[in-house]
């Protein structure tokens, strides 16, 4: 789990898919991002004050985590329609993972929060999901697949709207959350067996 949080909104989600994927099985670590001129851009917003404490408890995310995980789930608000400035950092130093194919055939999936209504939420993730494709990933959205979903409303991943930090994130998001959480560690599981069994049959095949 890797996830930039401003706020304390996409923070909160995390924990809430924490809890989802370990109740799956998984091993879990969470992770943030380093931060980028916090001080100057997000000092301003009394959200990102009282949150500051909670933030810094968390590891920052190294290369190391990406290469132990079989399954990753990225967290971002949403700028401007997009992924932030401090998780697009965190992408591209992934460049070295990447050219040593250790980023190929994991799970990947997302997850996002927004000041307003239509912030951007679904075009954040579907940028954070292209990512994923030049990964070499499974993008493994949670769709409409549990009735949760239909009260969160987002195929693409767990997203919450914050009203730039008046509005907390409520049992709907934590259960769609936690949803996605189980569903990725469900399939990473799937995927992990599937590729062991698959090599176990052709030993050192590149083309199954």
């Amino acid at each position: 789990m890797v996830y930039h949080s401003a706020t304390g909104t996409v923070h909160a989600l995390a924990k809430a898919i924490v809890e989802g994927a370990k109740g799956a099985g998984a091993e879990v670590r969470l992770r943030r991002v380093p931060d980028l001129d916090f001080d100057e851009s997000e000092a301003p917003n009394e959200g990102w004050t009282s949150f500051r404490a909670e933030h810094y408890e968390v590891a920052v995310a190294a290369l190391d985590d990406v290469r132990w995980a079989d399954a990753l789930i990225f967290g971002s608000p949403t700028r401007f329609g997009n992924i932030s400035g401090q998780l697009k950092q965190f992408f591209d130093s992934l460049g070295l993972l990447w050219s040593q194919g250790l980023l190929q055939d994991k799970v990947y999936s997302g997850f996002t929060a927004s000041a307003t209504l239509h912030g951007g939420q679904e075009s954040t993730l579907l940028a954070m999901y292209t990512a994923f494709y030049h990964f070499g990933g499974v993008a493994v959205a949670p769709g409409y697949t549990d009735s949760i979903k239909y009260k969160d409303g987002n195929p693409y991943g767990t997203s919450r709207t914050n009203d730039f930090g008046i509005i907390h994130v409520d049992d709907v998001a934590v259960r769609a959350a936690r949803f996605q959480g189980s569903r990725v560690v469900k399939l990473a599981g799937a995927l992990r067996a599937g590729l062991a069994s698959t090599e176990s049959a052709w030993p050192g095949s590149t083309c199954k």
